[in-house]
């Protein structure tokens, strides 16, 4: 039913040719530079060369694939400039579009999903799909109630494709590897490859969504689509115009990126606490600004609901700071029921505060160093603080920069910081936490926001504040007492 390029052995093939790929502009490249062109002249020719094909590549398998260059692309900011270049508006295109399923194999979907008078369920559907993502496409459509809908369509047999992909892309962890200056591939491809049975399950996602809906409900920072209706490989929801965070980082102002910079940080670590629900696929595609007098109205997997008309010079003319983020696609989340982990919160106030034996000491507990191995408390503490800075100032720019000095630092075999880090342990109830904290850090460097950090660890984070600065368990004065 599919046209989705799922057989196994065609699916292969195309990904063992991305190494293939690499050898041979490798090869190329150092015969135009035996040919008399410049080395750096070629080294551009090459970055563009393999840019095109990893991302063509990427794009047209969907699946697995397509999942695992949206997770590579929020670290963009990491790589050297000269390196970026090439690579940023392929990572852009691929954060926003693929290429979309035939008509009539959505049709048939829905046949299948919803009974074949499905279309008596809506007033409208549009065949042309709004958006094409790593396992489903968006549709926009008209609910049989007037409402207006975004229907995301699961593509059959996305599930087979999605582990056939990152099964093949985990043996190929290496020659990947050098993408990202610093960052370790292959436990990224083996976390991806662990929630797909998550995003896969609309039921589960409908849930979450549902949860986090209610929770921000009328809030005025972030906006929430409802879950309409919810079948076996269809979820429908309420349409949610706004501009995408991609269209921000490219050509927003710098009012739109700040506000868009702390509304995610604010959404990052109140979701937890309010909901017990992490949103763990933070790349742009997931995300819009939305004008504050814009209505609700989407639930897409990653790049759908955008009404061009709110990118116009009207809307970027009105208050940004009532602006609010509008968040799709629950897919993949953690489940926190206590919020983030509170060690997390002391360790970093106890980082800010300079205790080096304290930090130490909360990390052995928490299993990031292991009991085999013995480091300098002031050596981790020295690791450590380049990566909370952000949280000292009351408030901080990201910046590329900021993020390539970071990679620059950790990724550098012949630092002590790299040295360090080899020797650090990330525990298994960490890892998803450690991602989405990173790749939303990506996403503020891309958006080079102006961010009070601070602000939301006090007001969020549990262990920032010690219980007497926040007012908990303080005794009343003698004398006093409380009215019924």
């Amino acid at each position: 039913m599919s046209d989705l390029p799922r057989k196994a052995v065609t699916r292969t093939a195309k990904l063992a040719a991305l190494p293939l790929g690499f050898a041979g502009r490798s090869a190329w490249g150092l015969g135009k530079r035996i040919g008399g062109k410049s080395a750096e002249l070629v080294g551009k020719e090459l970055q563009q060369r393999t840019a095109e094909q990893l991302f063509k590549v990427l794009g047209e398998l969907k699946g697995g694939a397509m999942k695992f260059g949206q997770a590579l692309s929020v670290f963009e900011s990491a790589l050297p400039e000269e390196i970026a270049g090439p690579y940023r508006a392929a990572l852009t295109k691929l954060q926003e579009a693929a290429p979309p399923m035939p008509t009539r194999t959505v049709h048939q979907a829905l046949a299948e999903r919803l009974g074949e008078d499905w279309r008596g369920l809506f007033e409208e559907f549009e065949d042309k799909p709004s958006a094409a993502a790593s396992i489903g496409q968006v549709h926009r459509a008209v609910w049989h109630d007037g409402r207006q809908v975004a229907v995301k369509v699961q593509y059959p047999g996305a599930g087979e494709a999605l582990l056939s992909d990152l099964n093949q892309l985990s043996r190929f962890a290496r020659l990947l590897g050098p993408l990202i200056p610093g960052m370790d591939i292959k436990p990224l491809i083996a976390e991806l490859r662990d929630r797909v049975s998550e995003e896969l399950d609309y039921g589960l996602e409908a849930a979450a969504q549902r949860a986090m809906a209610e929770e921000f409900a009328g809030d005025p920072d972030v906006l929430v689509p409802a879950v309409v209706h919810q079948a076996e490989q269809v979820l429908i929801t309420e349409w949610m115009d706004g501009i995408p965070l991609s269209e921000i980082i490219a050509e927003g102002t710098e009012e739109q990126r700040d506000r868009a910079g702390q509304l995610l940080t604010r959404f990052l670590f109140s979701g937890p606490a309010r909901t017990g629900l992490l949103h763990a696929d933070p790349h742009p595609g997931n995300f819009r600004l939305v004008p504050g007098d814009s209505s609700v109205s989407d639930g897409s997997d990653g790049s759908d609901g955008t009404d061009e008309s709110d990118g116009s010079e009207g809307s970027k003319a009105s208050d940004v700071d009532t602006w609010r983020l509008g968040v799709l696609d629950f897919g993949t989340v953690d489940r926190l029921p206590g919020g983030l982990p509170e060690p997390i919160g002391l360790a970093l106030r106890m980082a800010l505060e300079g205790d080096a034996d304290e930090v130490y000491g909360m990390l052995c507990e928490e299993g990031f160093v292991k009991e085999s191995i013995d480091l300098d408390p002031d050596a981790v503490l020295d690791y450590l603080l380049p990566i909370v800075e952000p949280a000292f100032a009351d408030e901080f720019t990201f910046t590329r920069g900021w993020m390539r000095s970071q990679a620059a630092r950790i990724g550098d075999p012949r630092s002590p910081a790299y040295q360090l880090a080899k020797r650090l342990n990330l525990p298994p109830a960490y890892l998803l936490i450690h991602r989405v904290t990173l790749s939303t850090i990506g996403v503020l460097c891309q958006l080079g926001a102006t961010v009070r950090m601070r602000d939301e660890l006090e007001e969020w984070l549990p262990g920032f504040v010690e219980e007497e600065e926040a007012g908990v368990g303080e005794e009343e004065p003698e004398g006093t007492a409380v009215e019924a």
